[in-house]
């Protein structure tokens, strides 16, 4: 309404007003990543629908006051082909403009070989991620025929009730009648696992209404191919939910970003594993969905690897007892910890070294300068009193029972770290629903080295979701209309549009 008022153009946004939003969150993203003591990077790729390759990374770090914080770093398009060497050349890029060269990051991805090989070349610790491992052993769940062929036919009746308006509607009247949830069926997707344990899930709870609509007599006028399970395919897919509930219970423990999910890895994956054992009362499609997840779940894991994940489990107060492992194994963790402890430890004492060095370049000599405080303060004054020459009881019993003055020759590194984790054993375990990092939070004090360490070890999210859930935003931003939006402009939105809360 102002006529002297110059509306900003579409040159002036995408030129100016975007680049310099960019740039000012863009520092203030490095100022956080500088406090932090340790991050983690996720990384995956995905298609625009323009049909152009991009590659997010997201940093994962914890804060100061003990929480989780999670950023998206970029997302750059990627023209070559998805080898190792390029995905390494493209990380090792990012952790240099992002200042991430002395955090030693660790990288989750999903299970992919190339991911493997970008990690390696790149020098960094690799951890897969495991909601990408359940669904890659509930998929081979799946494909166990009796599963497959239930699920065919579940799929073909939650097809006809979508295609034909007579049928959904007599299900609507059906499910008031019976007093059963309005909702609707639900037909899987090849690719997510847990939409088909969804679809058989709705299927079963919608059962009454669903057999009532089919036999209805308006129902059968209208459509001449009608198909119905069977008791036994019931009684079949009720098996089939009982058997792969914990994988589904498990992956939606592991989409959760508010709390630590490496440190629960190590104890799911080993109840997953003992879950796989046969019973005498399990049928036989419920032993060949075992025996898929069992073998599929076993060739994962291992190595330094598994030991990043049981690390993290026994600093997290909940799992600290580490029940799923042998007492031999469950001290063997805890000498690594110890030793992760003893190297920090080490490298702050360095650190305080090359503060102190310059001194020494003063040509000032310690001997000359300082005052000796063995034989006690100095005083410029003389004593008003002879002091005495002798006492019976510290000749004898001086040297062993040193006062606490004179005894100030610091304790070793081992020996600091070894007793923190000594008492850190010692602790009662959290219960399952409280947050590990809250409880750091209340003991940094009482363990100011350990909870040093286990900052680092939690930090690390264990999975990639983090970096799949930015492709449904950046499917809002490069959407039909803006399918030839550039990729640096790609790579601004949505870097603002994860990270602006920071400004």
């Amino acid at each position: 309404m102002e006529p002297r008022y110059t509306i900003p153009s579409r040159q002036h946004i995408t030129d100016i007003a975007v680049p310099n939003l960019y740039k000012e969150v863009k520092t203030n993203v490095l100022e956080c990543l500088a406090l932090a003591e340790k991050v983690a990077l996720t990384c995956d790729a995905w298609t625009s629908r323009a049909t152009e390759s991009y590659v997010t990374l997201t940093v994962h770090h914890i804060t100061d006051e003990c929480k989780l914080e999670s950023c998206v770093l970029q997302t750059r398009a990627m023209y070559d082909s998805h080898t190792g060497e390029n995905i390494a050349a493209l990380l090792k890029e990012a952790v240099a403009e992002w200042r991430l060269d002395i955090k030693d990051p660790v990288l989750v991805t999903d299970n992919a070989a190339n991911m493997h090989v970008a990690a390696e070349l790149a020098g960094m610790s690799h951890i897969r991620c495991f909601a990408h491992s359940l669904n890659l052993a509930s998929q081979k769940a799946l494909k166990v025929a009796s599963v497959d062929r239930l699920l065919g036919r579940v799929r073909r009746v939650t097809a006809f009730f979508r295609r034909s308006t007579i049928a959904s509607q007599q299900l609507k009247q059906n499910q008031l009648l019976l007093k059963l949830p309005k909702h609707r069926l639900i037909t899987d997707v090849v690719t997510r696992w847990n939409s088909s344990y969804d679809m058989v899930d709705r299927f079963l709870e919608q059962q009454p209404a669903i057999c009532a609509a089919l036999l209805s007599t308006e129902v059968r006028k209208s459509e001449k191919d009608i198909f119905t399970l069977t008791d036994a395919d019931i009684t079949c897919a009720e098996a089939v939910l009982k058997a792969l509930k914990p994988m589904k219970d498990a992956t939606l423990v592991m989409s959760e970003e508010s709390m630590p999910t490496v440190s629960i890895i190590a104890p799911l994956y080993a109840k997953l594993v003992t879950g796989t054992e046969e019973h005498l009362d399990d049928t036989q499609t419920v032993k060949s969905i075992k025996a898929a997840i069992a073998k599929d779940l076993g060739k994962r894991y291992a190595g330094d690897e598994q030991d990043i994940l049981r690390m993290a489990s026994a600093l997290d107060p909940r799992f600290k007892d580490l029940p799923f492992l042998s007492e031999a194994e469950a001290n063997d963790i805890y000498f690594k910890i110890t030793d992760a402890v003893v190297d920090d430890l080490t490298k702050q004492q360095n650190q305080q070294g090359e503060v102190e060095s310059p001194m020494e370049e003063t040509g000032r000599s310690e001997e000359v300068d300082q005052p000796n405080y063995e034989d006690g303060p100095v005083s410029t004054q003389s004593p008003s009193k002879r002091p005495r020459s002798s006492c019976a009881l510290a000749d004898l019993l001086g040297p062993t029972f040193a006062s606490t003055k004179n005894n100030a020759t610091p304790k070793s590194a081992h020996y600091t770290a070894t007793a923190e984790v000594k008492r850190f054993r010692e602790e009662p375990p959290l219960p399952l629903p409280e947050n590990p990092l809250s409880w750091w939070k209340f003991h940094e004090h009482e363990y100011p080295h350990l909870s040093k360490v286990a900052k680092c070890f939690l930090c690390i999210p264990g999975t990639s979701v983090s970096s799949e859930r930015v492709f449904s935003s950046a499917g809002d931003i490069v959407n039909a209309q803006r399918s030839v939006l550039k990729p640096e402009h790609v790579d601004q939105l949505v870097f603002l549009h994860k990270n602006l809360k920071i400004k």
